[in-house]
């Protein structure tokens, strides 16, 4: 036998005996449904380096095992450094779940790039899907009075081989954890079953193949592409609002899924019976299934998330009295509730200074003054309903007369600069108007308040009252 192949003899028995010992250490079942799979193809340069037949394996299995898979193979072989996990080129086109599209890695050693190979169904729907982040989990996912259904819904689709409800939609305001339940769903049937073709996008995404697909003259490829999976999940469906042509795609897409009993799962910003600008069949398929609302932040909810978050962060001591203040003011959304809490731990860390209530406002007095100012549109109508001396209830009436329309036209440029409302949102606060209406608005106050000084001074008026 030559020394080469000594070596690769040798390094071949080190794999099996590492082999056993990582299915001594996770049991029967972790083992069958992802160690197994796993190839020794090299040792070289210092590096082992081993292969799993799809990416969604190797993204879950190199985090979890490639350091103690690099720890049991230095006990024989001290040389070894790095661990790398590839993709093998014979399991790529079978690959079935969404996964990040980068390689995951133990400290990898160069290689070679991989020689291109013609593109086609599963290819293409490799190159659209959304990046997945592994920390939206189930397992990061803090429950509480507001969004307990929608959790509990999210896990019994991800959890449940058979079609529970479809589709499942769930809605709710900005940042409050509607896509982390749709990462979390992709996550947890794909660690389930690996062999299930799962896409998630947004409907962004999704209309920009559309449009793609009719461009390129290739209607029948997206088709194809859409309909041949086993979960479907459209994130931000509200952006399909008044776009017929891809609407009318999704409505036969979503009926074809349904007729082979495809799960679907949608997310949206409000109800589907809410969604001015989808057409009402599409709003009755999407009703079809469980809706799911996740509400507004709790004060115990807001505080879950705090302390889940401090006990992710290593050595950092906040004080509890620090995180209830937190928990009190910003109120809004979890994503600028979570921003706020890095903000005073990256304050903390780079400065040197202990974290206090004291740091703590100062470091967020811009966050905190905004939060303490924000007005609803509500306010903006009662205001300026005074100010001109009309109705609260002639903001939301058919009336075009001088006297209503243009309080109701500053109210509308009021509502768009001190909310955080979308155009059609603050439409439907105004008698159900179109968001077209309310764009005509705002750009009729901008020209009249450059026109005339009177009115200006009247604008600004009525906004620092309202910011007072």
């Amino acid at each position: 036998m030559t020394e080469r192949g000594r070596a690769d003899s040798q390094a071949l028995s080190r794999w099996r005996r590492v082999l056993a010992q990582l299915h001594a250490e996770v049991g029967e079942t972790t083992f069958a449904n992802w160690l197994s799979r796993l190839d020794f193809v090299e040792q070289s340069d210092r590096a082992v380096v081993l292969s799993v037949p799809t990416r969604f394996m190797r993204d879950w299995v190199a985090p979890r095992f490639g350091d103690r898979v690099r720890a049991l193979w230095q006990q024989d072989d001290p040389s070894i450094d790095s661990v790398e996990i590839v993709v093998r080129v014979d399991g790529a086109a079978g690959e079935a779940c969404a996964a990040p599209p980068e390689a995951v890695a133990v400290k990898p050693a160069p290689r070679a790039p991989a020689e291109p190979r013609a593109s086609g169904p599963l290819e293409e729907l490799e190159n659209i899907r959304a990046t997945l982040d592994p920390r939206f989990s189930f397992e990061n996912f803090i429950v509480g009075k507001p969004n307990e259904f929608a959790h509990a819904a999210a896990r019994r689709v991800a959890e449940l081989d058979d079609v529970p409800f479809n589709p499942l939609f769930i809605y709710g305001g900005v940042g409050l954890g509607k896509t982390h339940l749709m990462h979390a769903i992709t996550w947890r049937i794909c660690e389930r079953r690996p062999d299930r073709r799962v896409i998630y996008l947004s409907a962004e995404k999704f209309m920009y193949q559309f449009i793609r697909a009719l461009r390129f003259k290739n209607i029948m490829g997206f088709k194809e592409l859409f309909r041949s999976v086993d979960v479907l999940m459209i994130d931000d469906v509200q952006f399909m609002d008044g776009k017929d042509a891809t609407q009318e795609e999704f409505f036969h897409t979503f009926n074809a899924l349904v007729d082979r009993n495809r799960q679907i799962v949608v997310s949206g910003d409000r109800s589907p019976s809410d969604m001015e600008g989808m057409e009402e069949r599409m709003r009755s398929r999407l009703g079809w299934g469980l809706v799911a609302e996740v509400h507004g932040t709790s004060y115990e909810l807001r505080m879950g998330i705090l302390q889940a978050k401090v006990e992710q962060a290593d050595a950092v001591d906040i004080p509890p009295k620090v995180l209830e203040f937190l928990a009190r003011k910003i109120t809004s959304n979890v994503r600028e509730l979570e921003g706020a809490l890095n903000r005073v731990i990256a304050h903390s860390s780079l400065v040197g200074r202990p974290i206090t209530l004291e740091s703590t406002q100062e470091v967020l007095h811009d966050l905190l003054r905004a939060h303490d100012r924000r007005v609803t549109i509500e306010d903006i109508q009662k205001n300026v309903a005074e100010y001109y001396n009309i109705k609260v209830a002639e903001m939301s009436s058919a009336r075009r007369a001088q006297m209503v329309a243009r309080p109701r036209q500053v109210a509308m440029y009021l509502a768009k600069q001190l909310t955080q409302r979308s155009l059609p949102e603050i439409g439907r606060k105004f008698g159900n108007r179109d968001h077209t209406t309310v764009m005509h608005a705002v750009k009729r106050v901008d020209q009249l308040r450059q026109a005339d000084a009177g009115f200006a001074e009247d604008v600004e008026l009525l906004r620092r009252m309202l910011e007072a």
